[in-house]
Formats: structure tokens, sequence, C-alpha cells
């Protein structure tokens, strides 16, 4: 309650700026003006299940993914993107739960459980597996982004969480990459850290190239998965 009032009143002195725009927000309990809520690329309509690109998708991006199924509430374009560079660059950690209640208002039915219909946990059934960051990377900015959405996430949809996986080899930034780096064999090196879940659900920021879900979904498949299911809050309609 202290912090709430302390937050208010400084925001008198210094109203805080849109997370995606920077124009000044009437309060500061928000993190994104009305503007730009309004403005969030959000995809509608038939998609591919496989690969999360509006379909026809032909040819699949994932037809090879070891991921079998991936979805993204909105597309990594305007403000969506700039909500994700607030939240990884500039540590706005609120977006995280912004996000995960538009990952979860907007799931279709059925995408955060099991597919076989079982109930969360159940079976190992719609437990959430962040894709961790390189520790390097996650040190400096003194945060997980993936986990601190997988959080978010799991507080509003009641899912289990098991950070099972870790990150090792060279911290190479991801976003400098080319897409023929991206997608370089052996360049994102991801393992299990123990018994996995048999049928997990990959949470993870941003979808591109789809090669850091991959990763993770071959880390969780040899660990003993069966399906995975990789859902990110933005994916770029360029595969």
């Amino acid at each position: 309650m202290r912090s709430r009032v302390l937050a208010e009143v400084v925001a008198l002195f210094a109203p805080p700026g849109c997370a995606a725009c920077r124009a000044p927000l009437a309060g500061a309990a928000e993190a994104v003006c009305p503007g730009c809520r309004r403005a969030l690329p959000w995809l509608h309509g038939p998609r591919c299940g496989r690969c999360g690109l509006p379909a026809p998708c032909r040819p699949c991006p994932a037809a090879s993914a070891a991921f079998d199924r991936a979805w993204a509430p909105v597309a990594y374009a305007g403000p969506a993107r700039a909500l994700v560079a607030a939240l990884k660059f500039e540590g706005a950690l609120a977006l995280a739960d912004l996000m995960a209640a538009q990952i979860a208002a907007a799931a279709p039915p059925g995408l955060l459980r099991g597919t076989d219909g079982k109930a969360a946990g159940e079976g190992g059934a719609g437990i959430l597996v962040p894709v961790p960051a390189h520790p390097i990377r996650a040190r400096r900015r003194g945060f997980d982004q993936a986990e601190r959405l997988a959080q978010a996430l799991a507080r509003r949809t009641g899912l289990p969480l098991d950070a099972c996986l870790r990150r090792a080899g060279a911290a190479e930034p991801q976003s400098r990459a080319t897409r023929a780096g991206r997608v370089r064999a052996g360049r994102i090196v991801l393992g299990a850290t123990g018994p996995v879940p048999t049928r997990p659900v990959l949470v993870d920021d941003v979808h591109t190239t789809g090669a850091t879900l991959d990763a993770a979904a071959r880390a969780l498949k040899r660990a003993g998965a069966r399906h995975v299911t990789a859902v990110t809050y933005a994916r770029t309609l360029k595969a």
C-alpha cells in the first residue's frame, strides 16, 4: 500500500511514460497508453497449428521443428515489438504481467492444457517451462525475461511451472544475429537439469526464426517429453 501511494506521488511530478510510445500516462498503475493498447497487432483468423503463422504458411517453417505446436496472441510489430524490447532491455518488469494476461485471455481453448485434455499438471500436462536466457545475459540484466513471463502466466492461469532447462555455450546476442546465424546447428546449447514434463508448454517472449524454441524442444524431448507446445507473447510474420 505504501509503495503504491509513493508511486502515485512520484507520478504527480514525473508522470510515467507508456512503455511503447513514451507518452505520459494518467496513472502509475498503467504501463501502456490506451492508444498503444488499441494498436496492438492481434493475430486473428486461421493459423497454422505447427508454426503459429497465418494460414496457409506453405512451406511451413516449422515442418522439421522439434516443437509440435506454436502460438502467440500478437504479431512482433508496432507496440508489441516495443513492449518486448522494454521488458527485455529496459527492465520494465510490470510488462510481464500484462503480456501474461493477454496470452491467457486470448489463448485458444485447451492450449494451456494437455493435448489429451488432461488437467494442468496431471501426467505432466500443461506445465510451463521457461526458455532460459544465457546465464551471462541474465546476470547482466538482473532477470530472465522468459522466466518472469512464465511466472506471471503461472499466476494468471494456475498452471505449475518447472524451470527444468539450462543454457550453455557462447552468449551470442540473438538480436544481432542473421537468420542463417540463428538457425546454425549447435549455436544454441540447451539441456535439461532433471526430469521434464511429458507435455510441457515452452514460454518465451518472442518467436522469430523458431531456432531457440526448436533447441529447447529438442532438449525436452531428449529428456523424455512427448509433445511440446511453444507459447510466446509475439510472433514475427517473417519466418
